[in-house]
């Protein structure tokens, strides 16, 4: 059921078992501080204004597309930015999965102060989704389908044990979107930014229909600029590279999958059965069904 925390204390904070998710729109003046800190974890996502937290000596401002995560057991305090005309943000208090301590590591600030930013503006809109089935969710009663998010709705708590897992499942999308996106890795020396961006294209869906030029257009190259650079640093060119990708792709589907040969050569982008398996024998040293029944003959 929904229930309204408008007459709460300013330093009241859930207890740690529940799942508890809103939203808020606060004027200039608004500030919640807590002098022992919260027995949970509260994630807040900023979607206007701009809002200023602290926890321990730690501090972090938050704009659109901020998520700052404070852990429990710390003084913290939080409120609008002064001169920021105000703040919408989504709030959680929960206890967080386990799982999400490698995620959220990069982002420390100290004292348990997480500013996980900047999120790329691409993914904002499928974030903010996220909330709102949080908010939806964590109403449900476990059956019947979840319900609507009513316009008017502000804050919900989580009391059922698959709406509190519900909500946490798409709080954890949240955690790995952003912290998968706000900060990426500085390139290795020597490598070019836009051929590790090709290699993620392919990577992420070797059956693809690409191309040199349609990836060279992907990160604003000409195809044969980005084949020289592409080959320049892998030493291979980049439909060779491609071809691994898929053939590797091959061999787990048909790993753990039971998908025929041909729809396993249609999914890792292979137009010809034969030709996927004239090059799927030349990679493994043996045809894909043998390898599906007995693992390949060389590396």
């Amino acid at each position: 059921m929904p229930v309204s925390a408008d007459r709460l204390p300013e330093t009241a904070a859930p207890p740690p078992g529940l799942v508890v998710v809103g939203r808020y729109d606060q004027p200039e003046g608004y500030g919640v501080t807590r002098p022992r800190g919260a027995a949970s974890w509260l994630f807040t996502w900023t979607t206007g204004g701009r809002g200023r937290l602290r926890q321990g000596t730690a501090e972090a401002l938050a704009a659109r597309g901020d998520l700052v995560v404070l852990a429990p057991g710390v003084e913290h305090e939080y409120a609008v930015q002064p001169g920021a005309g105000g703040w919408r943000f989504w709030w959680v208090h929960c206890q967080a999965r386990p799982n999400w301590a490698p995620w959220l590591r990069p982002y420390d600030s100290g004292d348990g102060l997480f500013a996980v930013t900047p999120t790329p503006a691409a993914l904002h809109e499928r974030i903010e989704a996220a909330f709102g089935r949080m908010l939806a969710d964590a109403r449900w009663t476990g059956s019947g389908s979840p319900p609507a998010t009513a316009p008017g709705d502000r804050v919900a708590v989580a009391h059922g044990t698959a709406a509190r897992e519900l909500a946490l499942s798409s709080l954890e999308e949240i955690v790995l979107l952003t912290a998968a996106a706000a900060r990426p890795a500085m390139p290795p020396p020597g490598t070019d930014a836009r051929v590790l961006r090709a290699e993620e294209l392919i990577a992420a869906d070797p059956g693809a229909p690409h191309t040199v030029r349609s990836l060279a257009d992907s990160v604003a190259l000409s195809p044969s600029r980005f084949a020289h650079l592409f080959t320049r640093q892998h030493g291979r060119s980049p439909m060779r590279a491609l071809r691994e990708a898929r053939l590797g792709h091959a061999a787990r589907l048909l790993e753990s999958t039971d998908l025929s040969v041909d729809r396993v050569a249609a999914a890792s982008g292979f137009a010809s059965p034969f030709h996927f398996n004239r090059v799927f024998r030349e990679r493994y040293g043996v045809p894909p069904g043998a390898y599906r029944a007995n693992g390949p003959m060389v590396d």
